[in-house]
């Protein structure tokens, strides 16, 4: 029984996502999608560079695979971020790994397209594939959704499935929201989080 693990942002799920996760799905028994979800307590932070829930991610992934994969959030970060910090010797980032191979039995990998990503598993000892990086990028698609909530040109529609953009149209307010808005996000060992909950005093 071999499951692959892929942990990604996912915000939104582009073509490019699908066609990763239909090719893991050849590779492997069992695909466990995690989109990273950050929080502080039991609330979702939410900003510019990760507009869309974890919920609403699950439904877009639900809308093209169903139940042929597993969606689950336990690729999730507590505020303070901080705190996850320096990789290895935050305890922490030892219980994220516990975290990401909840229920998983027998042998698994992880996948990413990323090299810098993929250094970081292979220190957590993940068993990372590092596959080719798509052209398409969710950040692009973001943008492209942006443009369209201020009223510019945009071509969005032909990077995602039908289902999810139809998906993203019934959120509409949620990217009309972020659209204008100041992206307040901070990177970090090859990372973004948001900077709301990074340093916050618990």
């Amino acid at each position: 029984m071999i499951t692959a693990l892929y942990l990604a942002h996912l915000n939104p799920v582009t073509n490019a996502h699908v066609e990763i996760i239909s090719e893991l799905k050849k590779e492997a028994d069992i695909v466990k999608v995690m989109p990273v979800v950050f929080k502080d307590g039991d609330r979702e932070i939410n900003s510019k560079s990760f507009p869309f829930n974890f919920e609403t991610r699950k439904k877009m992934l639900t809308s093209i695979f169903g139940d042929s994969i597993q969606i689950t959030d336990d690729y999730v970060f507590f505020a303070p971020f901080k705190k996850y910090l320096p990789p290895l010797l935050s305890p922490r980032t030892w219980q994220l790994r516990k975290q990401i191979l909840r229920g998983v039995k027998g042998d698994f990998f992880s996948y990413t397209g990323d090299k810098a990503e993929g250094y970081m598993l292979k220190i957590y000892r993940l068993k990372p594939r590092i596959g080719e990086r798509k052209m398409l990028s969710a950040s692009s698609v973001k943008e492209k959704l942006f443009d369209a909530a201020l009223g510019k040109k945009s071509s969005w529609k032909e990077d995602i499935p039908e289902s999810i953009a139809k998906i993203i149209e019934e959120n509409w307010k949620t990217v009309e929201k972020f659209a204008n808005s100041e992206d307040k996000t901070r990177r970090v060992a090859g990372m973004k989080f948001p900077k709301e909950g990074w340093s916050k005093i618990t």
